[in-house]
């Protein structure tokens, strides 16, 4: 029984951590800490970006909670540490590979929802400066893209 509760934890975890890396992206990456960011919008030279400095700054958390609970047997604690994971891991296969193609990956997605996420990522970089901006989230995006993909998906049957 113990185990359901721990992937439970998994689970939670993992769906606050959209909420979680949407006040992130909303709030520090486009206000005080825009220097990290800024080259995430305004492309520079090179494969690297400032803005991956923020993998490390998620992966803190998780490390310690997994590191930490381990050490104490706090498996509760394990727990968050792996959804923090679990959704990192999503969050380079999705952002870093299907939207940005840092990797040549998942390039002809027919989903809808694949296509709505790309899109509303797609408006919100239309913004090249911090002020403004839409769709800050990444798995969870506003009704009128998912409705746009869906139409033009059975436009195109």
């Amino acid at each position: 029984m113990e185990f359901l509760y721990y992937t439970l934890i998994v689970i939670a975890t993992f769906f606050f951590m959209e909420f979680t890396a949407w006040f992130a992206h909303k709030y520090i990456m486009h206000g005080f800490l825009w220097v990290l960011h800024k080259d995430h919008h305004q492309k520079e030279a090179g494969w690297f970006e400032k803005n991956d400095a923020f993998f490390l700054i998620f992966a803190i958390p998780s490390w310690l909670c997994i590191m930490l609970g381990m050490m104490n047997f706090n498996y509760y604690v394990v727990s968050i540490g792996v959804g923090i994971a679990v959704y990192g891991i999503a969050y380079f296969l999705v952002h870093e590979i299907f939207i940005h193609q840092r990797f040549k990956l998942f390039r002809n997605a027919d989903n809808s929802y694949l296509k709505a996420i790309r899109r509303a990522h797609k408006m919100h970089h239309k913004h090249l400066s911090k002020e403004h901006g839409e769709s800050f989230g990444m798995l969870i995006v506003a009704r009128k893209y998912y409705d746009q993909a869906k139409k033009n998906n059975s436009s195109q049957r």
